[in-house]
């Protein structure tokens, strides 16, 4: 007899923390150069970033983001965008000070505009 429970959507997000938008430049340290990149969400357990970078999943690296500096590995990549893991979550004051950082850099671009 077939199951009536429902499969699991593959493409469901299944992600265990929400993501927040953030715009920072920041720089990839990975198989011993530093890359810069473009940080566009975050969360306690990782980030996506914007980088042209071919980078296999399962690279060790680590993130360098001003007052930010945290070992990552990354998850996936496609087309000009990869995710990236962090080995300790980030605490909700990390994420708080990226956020302020990135408002306070949009803010300020917007002003020179």
């Amino acid at each position: 007899m077939a199951s009536s429970i429902p499969s699991p959507d593959p493409y469901a997000d299944r992600r265990i923390y929400p993501r927040v938008p953030v715009a920072l430049p920041a720089f990839l340290q990975a198989n011993g150069d530093r890359h810069p990149v473009q940080l566009l969400d975050l969360s306690p357990g990782g980030a996506k970033l914007s980088s042209p970078l071919d980078l296999a999943v399962g690279t060790t690296a680590t993130l360098d983001c001003g007052t930010l500096g945290r070992a990552a590995v990354v998850r996936w990549q496609s087309a000009g965008v990869l995710g990236v893991s962090f080995d300790t979550e980030l605490d909700a004051r990390e994420i708080a000070a990226l956020v302020e950082r990135s408002r306070a850099l949009q803010a300020r671009m917007n002003t020179h505009d």
